[in-house]
């Protein structure tokens, strides 16, 4: 009888806490449904401010915007146990406060094709709350092998209204709206209006890169510009540097001189570009007779290409990844050092070495307090100061012009009372260093208190990387 009762027992306790189980499961998914309820009578509405500044519902003519209704504060999304949940890694990683940032940001996409497809989904998976798409252009059917969410039955529809159908059924609490538009003059102050957080600029015409990149430094924008990612195979080359560093790429060196020419901009503006150069060139441009002919005969839209650039899918897709990578760190506010774009071997940084060796002989008479090797040469100035005098930081000599800058530096204690460590060196040229030598860390933070700080910030990056 004792025996039969404990069984009652265990089937009751079962029985009871199956039942638990069942009401909390069925109150969270009522939650997520009630949520995705509301986007769905959000759709087909647009959110305008009035005068006031406040944002209203209006029926849509075309924009669509994804997005909860007046009540429901963004920067709560990661208190609901679903979005917390979906972006738990990145809160790992980041930290909450960080992953907040990136949840209460303003991203704008511009040209959504295989970088920017890519670069937007990335974005939208990362947690950024709001996004606006722009493309004027279509999915069509040879775009599938490097598109990040279309498929067959998307061809033919605009790219921003595909991307933003496929980016509702993942992040649904994003708020999105897609513009079906190109980029122009007069497109500008709509498009860039409303103080995005960030910038990416996915456009491979050249006329149109140069507006917006100009537009963006006017209004004191964060942009992150995209170079040529066609005609390319070897992920490894792919770098972001300024667009000053960008070398060997055709388009970096056209937007380049078009800045300089016709804005005065020098440099200053982000890029990821590729340091491989093309591995083929523009297919000819057919017509329908099968004869070679004028592409500019064919244009659509005056300035855009018609002739065909060869494109592996890959490469594009690691452009895009690359991009929401950065603007993501950005925008939670974590420090990543790119690899610089140095153009030295390693005989560059045995002849340095060597210099160092030579410069302690006759300033201290003996080397016996140089306790870097070659290695740590190439950390210091590669690195640290990413192949330049720690005076000259204007990124101006790039290619071979480098190799002539590098002939002209050596490498000298910062302070002279230190061991010459890997935090305690810095290059500088040749007349720069014999001034370095009859001076004082103490002056020089006295006279130079900028240059004073800079130096110190960056030998404190190698003092913490190396442990000292």
């Amino acid at each position: 009888m004792a025996e039969r009762s404990k069984q009652w027992l265990l089937v009751g306790t079962g029985a009871l806490l199956g039942s638990l189980s069942t009401v909390a499961l069925i109150n969270l998914l009522s939650r997520w449904a009630g949520k995705r309820q509301v986007k769905r009578l959000l759709t087909g509405c647009s959110v305008i401010a009035d005068r006031s500044g406040k944002e209203k519902l209006f029926g849509s003519c075309g924009t669509r915007y994804n997005g909860a209704p007046d009540g429901l504060v963004y920067s709560n999304l990661l208190k609901d146990e679903v979005v917390s949940e979906q972006l738990t890694r990145n809160i790992q990683f980041f930290g909450m406060e960080s992953q907040q940032k990136v949840t209460e940001s303003y991203v704008v996409v511009i040209g959504l094709g295989g970088v920017g497809s890519h670069a937007a989904s990335m974005l939208l998976r990362s947690g950024v709350g709001r996004l606006l798409l722009v493309d004027f252009d279509q999915v069509s059917l040879s775009s599938l092998n490097r598109h990040a969410v279309a498929m067959r039955d998307d061809v033919g529809i605009p790219k921003a209204l595909c991307l933003q159908k496929h980016f509702s059924a993942i992040f649904p609490e994003c708020r999105i709206e897609a513009r079906v538009q190109l980029y122009d003059a007069s497109s500008e102050e709509e498009i860039l209006s409303g103080q995005p957080d960030f910038v990416l600029d996915c456009i491979d015409n050249i006329d149109t890169k140069v507006a917006l990149l100009a537009a963006c430094v006017r209004r004191g924008l964060r942009v992150l510009s995209a170079m040529g990612a066609g005609a390319r195979a070897d992920p490894t080359r792919i770098r972001v540097a300024d667009l000053r560093e960008s070398s060997i790429d055709p388009l970096s060196r056209s937007v380049r001189h078009r800045l300089r020419k016709d804005y005065g901009i020098e440099g200053g503006i982000p890029v990821v570009f590729s340091l491989e150069k093309p591995k083929v060139k523009l297919l000819p441009f057919k017509g329908l007779t099968g004869q070679e002919e004028n592409p500019s005969d064919y244009q659509i839209v005056p300035g855009f290409r018609v002739r065909i650039i060869p494109v592996l899918g890959t490469i594009p897709a690691i452009f895009g990844q690359v991009m929401a990578s950065y603007v993501v760190t950005q925008l939670a506010g974590l420090c990543v050092q790119t690899e610089p774009v140095v153009n030295l071997d390693l005989d560059h940084y045995r002849i340095l070495h060597q210099r160092l060796l030579e410069h302690e002989e006759l300033t201290y008479g003996s080397a016996i307090q140089v306790l870097v090797d070659v290695e740590e040469v190439m950390y210091v100035v590669k690195e640290l100061w990413h192949g330049r005098s720690a005076r000259d930081h204007s990124k101006k000599d790039v290619g071979r012009k480098m190799w002539r800058s590098v002939n002209e530096l050596m490498l000298v204690r910062w302070d002279k009372s230190r061991p010459a460590t890997v935090n305690n060196l810095i290059p500088l040229k040749f007349t720069e260093a014999e001034a370095h030598e009859s001076t004082t860390v103490d002056r020089i933070k006295e006279e130079e208190p900028e240059f004073y700080t800079m130096v110190t910030s960056v030998l404190k990056r190698a003092e913490e990387e190396f442990a000292l």
